[in-house]
């Protein structure tokens, strides 16, 4: 593994398997084998006798290399909760994510994992999806989902991070409301608030096509 990213968003539904996805293509496209995991998903159904999930799905389907599901998405859960309230009598143990991790972090030269919901949500009674990523000691790609009050829970998200023991390499804008109002205005504001690199906008999509995706990586950021 020459490099490894840790995906969390501003909340759920922020876009980070489309970040996620748009970061796997791109790699790919310099020639480097990538691979990518979802330590924890809930939301899962029922697919061969196997708890799957759907965003756990794209990437491994996006991958340069075949894995078993199990290997992507160790803890998966049936209930669309908090992980914490899904998991009954199979709770997310962080050292459990953390074995799962390093399992398969030398098979590719980049591993991209994706958190749960936002920054502080709960994984375990205990513990968060940011004790997740201060134990994977990867940095931290935030993906903002533009919409309304996306400047509050954006800082509020990056100061977390920068408070935890981990390194932010830059955010990522989602587009994910088509009918927002000066969105461009919006990003503009964020990227003079924001402390860390922009590393691409990503466009509202209303389907699911992953062509392309990877040219909105701004490239002189991220290498």
């Amino acid at each position: 593994m020459s490099k490894a990213f840790f995906i969390t968003g501003t909340d759920t539904g922020a876009g980070k398997t489309w970040a996620s996805v748009a970061l796997m293509r791109f790699f790919n496209l310099q020639g480097l084998s990538v691979i990518g995991m979802k330590p924890v998903a809930a939301g899962c159904e029922w697919q061969d006798g196997q708890l799957k999930n759907e965003d756990a799905l794209l990437l491994q389907q996006h991958a340069s290399l075949a894995l078993d599901y199990e290997e992507i998405n160790p803890y998966a859960y049936q209930e669309a909760v908090s992980p914490h309230l899904a998991a009954n009598d199979n709770p997310v143990q962080i050292d459990g994510a953390l074995k799962a991790f390093n399992r398969i972090k030398d098979k590719a030269d980049v591993v991209i994992v994706e958190g749960a919901g936002g920054w502080f949500a709960p994984v375990n009674n205990e513990q968060d999806i940011a004790d997740l990523a201060v134990a994977l000691q990867i940095p931290v790609i935030m993906v903002v989902a533009i919409r309304l009050g996306c400047i509050n829970h954006a800082r509020l998200t990056l100061q977390a991070i920068q408070a935890a023991t981990v390194d932010c390499a830059g955010w990522m804008a989602m587009c994910v409301d088509p009918d927002m109002q000066k969105q461009t205005e919006n990003i503009g504001t964020l990227k003079k608030k924001l402390t860390v690199p922009l590393l691409g906008v990503l466009p509202y999509m209303d389907v699911t096509d992953f062509d392309g995706l990877e040219k909105h990586i701004i490239v002189e950021k991220l290498i």
